[in-house]
């Protein structure tokens, strides 16, 4: 987990290299709506019922606060924040420009690993200042075996596999993720990827947010994630990564606010 915040300082010296490397097979996939935090990636997001005009909400992983790692069962809701992102263009290749968040709306990393921060400008002023769109949020739990991109804006760089199937926990050091998305070899991800939207490729939504993965074979710690089933088999697949789904959220949103007392609403709350 911590991997995916900054990286080696090998990978930070070389991140130039990485600057506009689109891999062929995710040639329909752009950088368009993702953005870099000082530590993490991140994406504009929009829920499927929120109007262009309503405050943009930008996603990213519960670990990537400023502030640090939430603790486990700890859910964080409307505090104020200043945080900035940067903007990346549709290729990847520079800053846009910055956007500043009003407050962080909702991050824990109990159940999922997840932050969303409410930008203090509108999705329709992005596209009209900038020329970009949000990135949609599915309502929708994705399927195994479909094809995905993990787009990373800190490195600027699009990562393409399948989802492998899914995690009934996965476990690391304190914390416990239900339901987690577990992706194929091809989507080998680094240190800085934290973050990342995974977009289906077939419909361009997002279906989840990268946020780990096992380095060391070692079994339930610190940057080695471990499986737990139903029955609390555990299985460690060592150089395997995983994501967030993200679908729950979109019935614990109305538009651009959050409503945790809608009854569709199964995320923790505080």
């Amino acid at each position: 987990m911590t991997r995916r915040l900054l990286g080696t300082l090998f990978a930070m010296l070389t991140a130039s290299a990485l600057v506009g490397a689109v891999p062929a097979e995710a040639a329909t996939t752009t950088f368009a709506g993702t953005v870099a935090l000082s530590n993490c990636s991140g994406s504009v997001v929009k829920p499927p019922e929120a109007s262009l005009d309503d405050p943009a909400l930008v996603l990213s992983n519960g670990h990537c606060l400023q502030e640090g790692f939430p603790d486990p069962g700890e859910v964080i809701v409307d505090q104020p924040s200043a945080r900035t992102f940067s903007l990346l263009s549709k290729d990847g290749r520079s800053s846009l420009g910055t956007l500043k968040a009003k407050k962080l709306l909702y991050a824990t990393m109990t159940d999922t690993d997840v932050s969303l921060y409410q930008l203090d400008t509108s999705y329709s002023k992005i596209r009209a200042t900038y020329g970009i769109a949000p990135l949609t949020l599915s309502p929708t739990r994705p399927s195994a075996g479909v094809a995905m991109d993990v787009v990373s804006g800190y490195w600027k760089k699009i990562y393409s596999c399948n989802i492998d199937g899914f995690v009934h926990e996965l476990h690391e050091a304190d914390w416990v993720w239900k339901d987690s998305i577990r992706y194929t070899s091809a989507c080998k991800t680094i240190g800085g990827t934290s973050g990342s939207p995974i977009i289906e490729t077939s419909t361009g939504k997002v279906v989840g947010v990268n946020n780990t993965g096992n380095e060391s074979g070692q079994r339930c710690t610190m940057n080695n994630p471990c499986e737990v089933d139903a029955a609390g088999k555990v299985t460690v697949r060592k150089g395997v990564n995983y994501g967030e789904q993200t679908y729950q959220l979109t019935s614990c949103l109305s538009r651009s606010e959050l409503d945790l007392a809608n009854p569709n609403c199964k995320a923790p709350k505080p």
